[in-house]
């Protein structure tokens, strides 16, 4: 039975952006973000490996890796864990992620070093606490998010 269900994949196609925790050789943590989530099938995601030194070297090393991917508007998501792989320019994994990513129009499929894939073995949805009380609902948190990022990114007046 597949792991990833119907909304999973639907939040990690519109949102991309992942944040990759992973474990440093001394114990310490290391968070990076990564534009380049993707579905690889029913079981595992995938990022292109740019410019993402210090988790590859974690990935190689054993670390197991946890994903998080959230809609900012929404305030929800999931998180998913479990083992990577590194795949190399050249290896056939490599070229399907390669691949993947010409199909959904990325630029930057000349700058990929390798295509790093993870076996989702646990998923669990991320929800905001702003949900517990049942008082807001999704459609007032994206009007509140909309307002608060349109006020953030507001041109500067001439």
């Amino acid at each position: 039975m597949p792991i990833l269900t119907e909304d999973m994949k639907r939040v990690i196609r519109e949102q991309r952006l992942g944040f990759y925790a992973t474990v440093c050789e001394d114990g310490s943590p290391n968070l990076s973000p990564k534009g380049t989530t993707y579905l690889l099938d029913d079981d595992h995601l995938f990022f292109a490996e740019i410019r993402s030194p210090q988790t590859v070297a974690n990935i190689r090393r054993g670390s197991l890796v946890e994903v998080n991917v959230v809609d900012p508007f929404v305030r929800k998501g999931y998180r998913f864990k479990g083992p990577a792989a590194v795949h190399e320019r050249g290896t056939s994994r490599c070229a399907e992620g390669l691949e993947r990513l010409r199909e959904a129009g990325s630029t930057l499929v000349d700058r990929v070093n390798a295509i790093v894939v993870i076996e989702v073995r646990e998923a669990r949805p991320l929800v905001s606490p702003a949900y517990d009380e049942g008082i807001v609902t999704e459609a007032e948190m994206i009007r509140t998010f909309q307002t608060r990022f349109a006020q953030l990114h507001k041109a500067p007046s001439s």
